[in-house]
C-alpha cells in the first residue's frame, strides 16, 4: 500500500506508462520533417536515447516490448534516425539496415501501412500501395460496409490515410535519394510490389479484399475528378472535426500524426499545423532513462479506478482516506458531462456520462473505463464524507453503459457494434487483427456487470449480459479476452461480473472456471500466461509465473473458493515471496493487448492488481475467522 500511495499524483490520479513500440516516435520524427518543423535540436539526444534502449539484440525494433524486430517498426525507425541527422554508418542505422536487408522480401515487402508511410517520404510509388480511395467516405451510411460502421480507431486512421492517398501527398526530404538507395539496396519498389508481403504480415488480406484492391487499382488510374475532389473535402472535414473536438489530441497519436499531415497537405497554414503538432505533445513521455517517446494511450482514469479498488480491498492504513478522497475527486471530475458538437460529422456516439481511458481531454469515453470509474466511486462512498458521484452522475453513467450494450448482451468499448463481424475478413492492416468492427468483449461485459451491480441495477440488461458471459465460456472453463493476456484475464473479468450479478458460486459455469484456474496453476504456486496465446487462440503457459496473472487468477478464485483453499494459499504465498524490497512487484512481460497482435506493457498493473489480491484475501480470511 505504501508503494502504491507513493505513486499517486498531486491531482489525485495514478498513471502508469502503457508501453507499446517505437512506431509512434518514428512517425513523429517523420511528420515533423515533412511539415518543415523538425524535431528541436534540444530533443535529439533523448529521442535517440529511446531508440537505443528499445533496440532488439538483432539490431531492429519490434512491434511490442517482448517481440523481436519487425520490418515495419525497423524501417520507420531507420528513416527517423536518418532524418534526425544520424549518419548511415552510425551503429544504430548500420545494424538496422543490415537486419532489413537480410529479411525475406526486404523493405519492399513491408506491410501496407509501411508502404503508405514510405510513400509520404517519396520512397514508395503510390502505385505500389494498396488503394484507399477517399470516395469510400461518400458511400451511403446505410451500407453495411460504410467506413462509419468500422471500429473508431480504424476509421479515424483511415479517414486521414484516405485523404493523403487520394491527394497523392508527397513531401520528399533532402535525404530521400540516399534513403531510397540505403533501404532498397539498388532495387527500388515497383507497382508489382504492392502485393509483396514479408514476415510482418501475420494476417494476409482475404482473397475478397485482394480482388477488391485489384479492381480499385484500375479506378485509380483515372479517378473521376469531381468525385475525388468531393471525397477529399469530406475526409478533410472529418479530420478537422476530429482535431477540434479532441483538443487537437485525436483519439490517439497514431491518428493525430496523420491528421497533421492532412492539414499540411490541404494547405491549412502553418498556424493550424503547429496547433495540431502541439496537440500531439499531450501523448509525450520523457525521462533520462528511456528518453522521449509518445504513448499510444494515457491511462489516468483506468489506473486510478483500479488503484482505488486496491486500496479498498484490504485493511486501511492512516494515509488511505486522504488518498481515496483525492482519487475520487479526480475521477468524479473526469466524467464527461456533454456530447461533442456536430457529432454526426464523424459519426460519434453519445459521450455524456462516460469516462475516457485518460483524464478525458480527448472526449473518447469507453464502456469499461466508465464501469470501473463509476464502480470505484460507488465502492468508495462508505469511506468518504459524502458520495463523490451524485445521483445524476450515476444515472448518466448507467445510460452511457447501456448504450454500449450489443444485441447479444455483451458490451462494446467506445460504441455498440455497428457493422457485421464478417467485415473482419476485409482487414487491410496485415499486421493486426480484431480491428475492423466493434465486438462484444468478455472483459467489458464483466466490468459493466460489476458497475451495474454497484448501481443496484439488476434489470433486463444485466440478465442479457449474464447470458452472454455464460454462453461465451469455452469448454475448458475459461473465457477468452480481447484486451489482456488472455484466458486468465478474460476469466477474471467474467467471474467478477457473474458474481457481482448474483450468480452463485455453485453454478456449473463457475465451478468449471475454478477447476480450470486450479489446473493451470504452476508448480511454484503462481500463474503465468504467455502473450503468444492471443495469436493462436489457446492458453499458452509462460516459462515463469507472473505477478499480474497470479493476481488475476487469485481475484477470480477468491470469488469462487474459500480463502483457505490450497490453490489460493499457494498463490498468496507466491505473491508474498516475490514482492520487491520497495513494496511492488516486477511483471517483466506484456499483460495488455491492442489490435489483437499489439501487446502492451501496463506498468502500473504490477502495483495494484497484486495489492488487490492480497487485500481481498486478508479481508476474506479475517471474515472467515470471525464467523
Amino acid at each position: 500500500m505504501a508503494h502504491l500511495l507513493s505513486l499517486q499524483r498531486p491531482d489525485g490520479s495514478w498513471e502508469g506508462e502503457v508501453v507499446w513500440n517505437t512506431m509512434i516516435l518514428s512517425q513523429y520524427v517523420i511528420v515533423r520533417a515533412l511539415v518543415a518543423s523538425p524535431v528541436p535540436a534540444a530533443d535529439h539526444a533523448l529521442v535517440v536515447r529511446h531508440f537505443e534502449v528499445t533496440r532488439t539484440p538483432e539490431g531492429g525494433w519490434g512491434l511490442h516490448p517482448d517481440a523481436g524486430p519487425s520490418v515495419y517498426c525497423t524501417t520507420l525507425a531507420y528513416c527517423a534516425l536518418r532524418l534526425l541527422g544520424l549518419d548511415a554508418g552510425h551503429p544504430l542505422c548500420e545494424g538496422a539496415r543490415g537486419w532489413l536487408h537480410a529479411q525475406p522480401g526486404q523493405v519492399r515487402a513491408i506491410p501496407t501501412w509501411g508502404k503508405f508511410w514510405l510513400a509520404q517520404l517519396g520512397l514508395y510509388d503510390y502505385a505500389a500501395v494498396n488503394p484507399l480511395p477517399p470516395e469510400l467516405f461518400l458511400l451511403p451510411r446505410a451500407l453495411p460496409f460504410h467506413p462509419d460502421r468500422l471500429y473508431c480507431h480504424t476509421r479515424t486512421i483511415y479517414q486521414a490515410m484516405a485523404y493523403l492517398y487520394g491527394a497523392r501527398a508527397v513531401t520528399r526530404p533532402d535525404i530521400a535519394p540516399e534513403l531510397r538507395v540505403e533501404l532498397f539496396a539498388g532495387r527500388p519498389p515497383v507497382p508489382a510490389d504492392r502485393t509483396a508481403l514479408g514476415p510482418d504480415a501475420h494476417y494476409p488480406p482475404h482473397r475478397l479484399l485482394r480482388a477488391l484492391f485489384t479492381a480499385l487499382t484500375w479506378y485509380e488510374r483515372a479517378p473521376v475528378g469531381w468525385l475525388r475532389g468531393r471525397a477529399l473535402r469530406r475526409c478533410l472535414r472529418r479530420v478537422v472535426h476530429e482535431q477540434a473536438v479532441t483538443g487537437q489530441a485525436g483519439i490517439s497519436p497514431v491518428s493525430s500524426l496523420l491528421n497533421v499531415l492532412v492539414l499540411h497537405a490541404s494547405g491549412a497554414g502553418s498556424r493550424r499545423v503547429d496547433e495540431a503538432l502541439e496537440g500531439v505533445e499531450k501523448w509525450r513521455l520523457q525521462d533520462e532513462a528511456e528518453g522521449i517517446r509518445y504513448a499510444g494511450a494515457r491511462s489516468q482514469s483506468w489506473d486510478t479506478a483500479f488503484a482505488v479498488e486496491a486500496l479498498l480491498a484490504g485493511p486501511r492504513t492512516p494515509e488511505v482516506p486522504a488518498a481515496l478522497r483525492n482519487a475520487c475527486r479526480f475521477l468524479a471530475g473526469a466524467q464527461l458531462t456533454g456530447d461533442v458538437p456536430d457529432a454526426a460529422v464523424t459519426a460519434r456516439a453519445p459521450s455524456v456520462g462516460g469516462w475516457c481511458f485518460s483524464e478525458g481531454g480527448h472526449r473518447w469515453p469507453v464502456s469499461d473505463c466508465t464501469a470501473e470509474a463509476a464502480g470505484a466511486l460507488l465502492h468508495a462512498a462508505g469511506d468518504l464524507e459524502a458520495p463523490a458521484l451524485p445521483p445524476d452522475g450515476v444515472a448518466r453513467a448507467r445510460a452511457f453503459l447501456l448504450h454500449r450494450q450489443n444485441r447479444d448482451g455483451g458490451f462494446g468499448t467506445y460504441e455498440p457494434r455497428r457493422g457485421p463481424k464478417a467485415l473482419e475478413r476485409l482487414n487491410p492492416s496485415e499486421m493486426f487483427t480484431n480491428c475492423v468492427v466493434e465486438d462484444s468483449y468478455i472483459e467489458c461485459t464483466g466490468s459493466a456487470l460489476a458497475a451495474l451491480a454497484a448501481m443496484r441495477d439488476r434489470g433486463p440488461a444485466c440478465g442479457r449480459a449474464v447470458r452472454f458471459l455464460l454462453g461465451s465460456q469455452l469448454p475448458d472453463g475459461s473465457w477468452p479476452a480481447a484486451w489482456g493476456v488472455y484466458r486468465i484475464y478474460g476469466t477474471y473479468f467474467a467471474v467478477r461480473g457473474l458474481r457481482a450479478a448474483g450468480v452463485p458460486q455453485e453454478h456449473p459455469a463457475l465451478r468449471r472456471a475454478a477447476d480450470w484456474l486450479e489446473s493451470v496453476q504452476r508448480p511454484d504456486g503462481g500463474w503465468g500466461e504467455h502473450h503468444s496465446g492471443c495469436l493462436t487462440g489457446r492458453y499458452t503457459e509462460d516459462t515463469v509465473s507472473r505477478p499480474v496473472q497470479t493476481a488475476w487468477a487469485l481475484l477470480a478464485l477468491l470469488d469462487l473458493l474459500e480463502p483457505g483453499a490450497p490453490a489460493v494459499r499457494r498463490g498468496i504465498e507466491w505473491l508474498c515471496a516475490h514482492q520487491q524490497q520497495g513494496g511492488g512487484w516486477r511483471q517483466d512481460a506484456p499483460a495488455g493487448v491492442f489490435f489483437g497482435s499489439a501487446m502492451l506493457d501496463y506498468r502500473l498493473y504490477e502495483a495494484y492488481f497484486p495489492l488487490s489480491a492480497l487485500g481481498r484475501w486478508l479481508s476474506a480470511e479475517t471474515s472467515e475467522k470471525r464467523s
